[in-house]
């Protein structure tokens, strides 16, 4: 059956790099990719999937579903779409939506005489407001045994790990003067700013090694003649897990508390992104993939051990039901996401190759975790002893 999968993917190669290609040419950034998701529902529907659009009021969101006759586990494949802001996508999402699409293209070929159910699920804005953390807050991964998505990357990678994320805006309120007429008049908002800067620089030499704190100041006054009554700055603060990065968070509070202090502005915080947990990945479910992945020809030697690479929306669904989240080689150069070399080669046909391949083993791992038993039960008793109990919803 496993061939039969293979085949299919193949059969549809045609239009699943043709999609790719579109909505790699035309990007758009979180909550605003109207047409990827038209194109993937489209492609959904034609596949004989039941789509739900939106999804808990997220314009851009869509939960496609093929249901078997006959009973058996639910696995998810997780779609991504949103591009980066003037670099479009240079992080690859254009090949992770269809990558998502094609596996379960292929699996419902065999679907019905293994049993089961395949959900594909739209998440909007990954790069900023992750639709995966309302989702997840919401239990529409609850019910799922498996969630599945690779994303593409210069090597191949197992899934590993990810940083737990804040994100903090800070915004100081004081009072403008003229800075050389009468300076003693005014509280100075954007020194409120650059204190919290060099607070938070200090701190950091009181943090453990996986902490990262990052940020911009987006506000710093109207002209130099002017003192400033009005400054913000932006962060993000990262851990290797949700508790410290707790932690942490207080600690910048205290930081950005001192620099009102200091001033004499009025400091007010907010997020204004969402909550990014840790990814916990399953490692029986991750073992099925590597397994899948080296049978399609890929050495394992050349299968790295999974490497922190920021903060990931699933994450947060890692909570609440077994997950992973590979790399798949997609281009032979070394180019880093994020960047306008990433972004070209990944529109080439070596991206594509490689697209289908990571559909083809999202597919047959999927394929494994309904039809073994036994992997099924290891997948379920790891993620019930490692995270069932401690769901963060953030």
């Amino acid at each position: 059956m496993k061939e039969r999968i293979q085949s299919t993917i193949d059969s549809h190669a045609g239009e699943l790099t043709g999609l790719s290609r579109y909505i790699g040419d035309h990007p758009e950034l979180g909550n605003e990719e109207w047409k990827a998701s038209a194109r993937l529902v489209e492609a959904l529907k034609n596949s004989g999937f039941e789509v739900q659009t939106p999804v808990l009021d997220l314009p851009t969101a869509f939960l496609g579903t093929y249901r078997a006759a006959k009973p058996g586990p639910t696995v998810a494949f997780l779609c991504e779409y949103d591009a980066l802001p003037e670099i479009g996508h240079a992080c690859g999402h254009h090949l992770i939506c269809v990558m998502g699409l094609g596996a379960a293209i292929g699996l419902k070929s065999v679907i019905d005489e293994i049993g089961g159910e395949i959900r594909v699920y739209g998440t909007p804005a990954e790069e900023t407001k992750g639709a995966k953390v309302t989702m997840s807050a919401a239990g529409l991964f609850d019910d799922v045994d498996v969630a599945l998505m690779a994303h593409p990357y210069y090597a191949y990678e197992k899934s590993g790990e990810s940083l737990a994320m804040d994100a903090l805006r800070f915004e100081y309120t004081g009072k403008a003067a003229h800075a050389a007429a009468s300076p003693y008049e005014g509280v100075n908002a954007l020194d409120a700013v650059l204190l919290l800067f060099q607070s938070i620089g200090a701190l950091r030499q009181q943090l453990r090694s996986h902490a990262r704190i990052h940020g911009i100041i987006t506000h710093g006054g109207k002209a130099p003649n002017i003192i400033p009554d009005y400054a913000a700055a932006e962060f993000y603060i990262r851990s290797a897990n949700r508790p410290y990065t707790d932690e942490v968070v207080q600690k910048v509070l205290r930081c950005a508390e001192g620099a009102a202090l200091q001033t004499g502005a009025a400091l007010k915080w907010s997020n204004y992104e969402y909550s990014y947990d840790e990814l916990n990945t399953n490692e029986a479910l991750s073992a099925a993939f590597t397994a899948n992945l080296t049978a399609m020809g890929v050495p394992e030697s050349e299968i790295g051990t999974g490497q922190d690479h920021g903060s990931l929306d699933l994450g947060n669904v890692s909570r609440h039901c077994p997950a992973i989240h590979p790399y798949i080689k997609v281009v032979d150069e070394r180019h880093l996401l994020h960047t306008v070399e990433f972004r070209d080669l990944a529109m080439q046909p070596r991206a594509f190759e490689g697209m289908l391949l990571g559909a083809k083993v999202l597919a047959q791992t999927a394929y494994d975790v309904i039809t073994d038993p036994a992997l099924l039960s290891a997948i379920r008793e790891e993620f019930a002893r490692k995270v069932k109990g401690s769901v963060h919803t953030g």
